[in-house]
């Protein structure tokens, strides 16, 4: 008999997936998780791989240690109040993936005293690549916190932060960020066809180049500022391309879009949470 906590994740959607799927390829037992989703058969390939499926969110909390609540942030609290009488009956460790509402909202929703987790997830973990931020409430044990990175660390990293509202920053650095570094990438292969190249070797080299700073960075024991002065050659051509960045307020700009985004994270959770 497995030794693992039965997980139950509410919403089987891309992000609930992609948790699953990583959880299965770290040898997690299939039959110790449960998927629950509003139509049977879009399960299918789920129940292939050996989970358990139900559309009955109540029955699903009913078996399980951790719940793992992976629906749409508008239709949370109406699920939320759907299950609260069995999270009360079962207390189990619940874990939010979605974005924007606050631990306050979902205690109230779910009936309080209840042990919760908050994760700003990102995309990157649909290829396993994921980055997430975590934050406990007072009630969330450390056998729990390290069955939350167990959970987690299947896409990815998993960081703690220390108070609710660096979630937002977490939001603005990896949450969001990786329609940033997309948006870099379409500048860059737009621009190296200005300067020639066709459409197809300019997103080739772009995409490559992305992919290996970026294992640079990770494998590195310096900084990425390091790491940049280290490949800048003065008056050589990577200087004139940074220093036109820098004069032309590139720092700055994303300094102000990632404000922008913190702010909208704050805004969405007390939008959301009402």
């Amino acid at each position: 008999m497995s030794t693992q906590p039965t997980l139950a994740f509410i919403g089987a959607g891309n992000m609930a997936r992609a948790i699953m799927g990583g959880l299965i390829s770290n040898g997690y037992p299939a039959g110790q998780i449960w998927a629950c989703d509003t139509q049977l058969d879009k399960m299918a390939d789920l129940q292939q791989q050996g989970l358990n499926t139900t559309t009955d969110n109540n029955a699903a909390v009913a078996e399980a240690d951790i719940v793992i609540l992976a629906v749409k942030p508008q239709v949370l609290k109406s699920v939320a109040l759907d299950m609260a009488t069995a999270v009360q009956q079962h207390q189990p460790l619940l874990i939010s993936v979605a974005a924007g509402i606050l631990c306050s909202s979902l205690e109230q929703w779910l009936g309080g005293d209840i042990a919760l987790v908050r994760c700003m997830p990102n995309t990157p973990a649909l290829v396993k690549q994921g980055a997430s931020g975590l934050y406990a409430n007072s009630r969330v044990s450390e056998v729990q916190r390290s069955q939350t990175e167990q959970v987690m660390t299947a896409t990815g990293i998993a960081l703690w932060v220390d108070s609710e509202p660096q979630l937002d920053a977490v939001t603005a650095v990896s949450g969001s960020g990786p329609a940033y570094y997309f948006l870099m990438m379409e500048a860059m292969v737009a621009a190296g066809e200005k300067l020639g190249l066709s459409r197809e070797v300019a997103q080739q080299l772009t995409i490559q180049t992305a992919l290996g700073a970026a294992e640079m960075a990770r494998q590195s024991d310096v900084d990425p500022a390091e790491l940049r002065r280290r490949v800048t050659s003065p008056k050589g051509t990577t200087e004139q391309a940074i220093l036109t960045f820098i004069d032309q307020g590139l720092p700055e700009i994303i300094a102000n879009g990632m404000q922008a985004c913190s702010d909208r994270s704050e805004a969405l959770a007390e939008e959301l949470g009402k």
